[in-house]
């Protein structure tokens, strides 16, 4: 499968930002493009468990053919907010199939993400692809 052209460009951008300290002030900017989530959305049922800070992730699918899922959400942290963005650039507006296709853990490391995170960022952001997959997966269990 070839690389979706948003995620090549994520890569690209951050390869450009040799500073870390640059790298997390980018995170941050991209959370703050997010939409902001309407307050009656964050229910105990968006809400991902798993996550120090508070994340809600709300999965959309289009009618179709083919069926594909969108995502929006919001956390209250700033760079959890910026790695929820990036969520988005990897798993907005595709398959279910593609989603599942999509191997996160290496795009997050071709980013330095497993590198630079701390250990309780980085559990939160494999709760949040656990929650984006199981997701997708019941769409392709019920597809």
């Amino acid at each position: 499968m070839s690389e979706d052209e948003n995620i090549t460009r994520l890569i690209d951008d951050f390869e450009i930002l040799e500073e870390w300290e640059d790298r997390y002030r980018y995170v941050i900017e991209l959370g703050k493009k997010l939409p902001p989530l309407d307050e009656g959305l964050k229910t105990d049922a968006t809400k991902v468990a798993g996550c120090v800070s508070q994340v809600w992730l709300i999965c959309d699918k289009s009618d179709g053919p083919p069926v594909k899922l969108s995502f929006k959400g919001t956390s209250d942290a700033h760079i959890v907010q910026g790695l929820v963005a990036i969520l988005f650039i990897l798993f907005n507006n595709k398959t279910p199939q593609e989603i599942l296709d999509i191997n996160a853990r290496e795009i997050f490391h071709r980013l330095g993400l497993d590198e630079h995170l701390s250990p309780q960022r980085s559990n939160g952001l494999a709760a949040m692809v656990k929650r984006i997959r199981h997701d997708a997966a019941q769409m392709v269990g019920a597809g």
